[in-house]
């Protein structure tokens, strides 16, 4: 997908290439050295010049506001049809389309399973919790649906970029 963001005040020319579960990006023509995977819809494990960053994106009415390293960013996507066509009724979020597969976004144990499967979930809602480093991540329905499989149990470890669950 090729896109305009203008970021600062400064236009750029952004390319990315999905490659299986990577994604490959060219900033202004420039390869940029990174490995960034989807763990998540709308988060990113990014790792970048040997520093590993966790980036949110959610789209709002002044631009994509990108959450990184504990920054915030507002990016304004010149022709924002890419975004736009799969924004939800509720407040202009980005929702996933089709069958999801909800990934581990790291290592960690499930200390808490929030739905089961046949259950009926709204974009963004709970589905498990994962602690990692000590800290809880709740993992969000990526799409309003129903939840095809739970495939972990409270207590389970878990491998970064291993299936949790599925919503369809």
């Amino acid at each position: 997908m090729k896109l305009e963001v203008q970021i600062g005040g400064k236009k750029r020319a952004l390319e990315v290439v999905r490659r299986g579960e990577r994604l490959v990006c060219t900033l202004d023509g420039k390869p940029v050295d990174a490995d960034a995977v989807e763990v998540a819809t709308a988060t990113y494990s990014i790792l970048l010049r040997g520093q590993s960053y966790e980036v949110r994106v959610h789209a709002a009415p002044d631009g994509l506001h990108i959450n990184a390293g504990g920054e915030e960013l507002v990016a304004q996507v010149v022709d924002p049809r890419q975004w736009r066509s799969r924004q939800t009724a509720r407040g202009g979020g980005v929702e996933a389309e089709g069958r999801q597969e909800i990934k581990a976004p790291m290592p960690g144990k499930i200390v808490r399973v929030l739905t089961k499967a046949g259950d009926a979930v709204e974009a963004g809602q709970g589905l498990l919790v994962v602690e990692a480093m000590k800290m809880q991540n709740e993992i969000r329905a990526p799409k309003t649906g129903k939840v095809e499989k739970v495939l972990v149990a409270e207590g389970q470890a878990v491998n970064a970029g291993e299936t949790l669950a599925v919503v369809g």
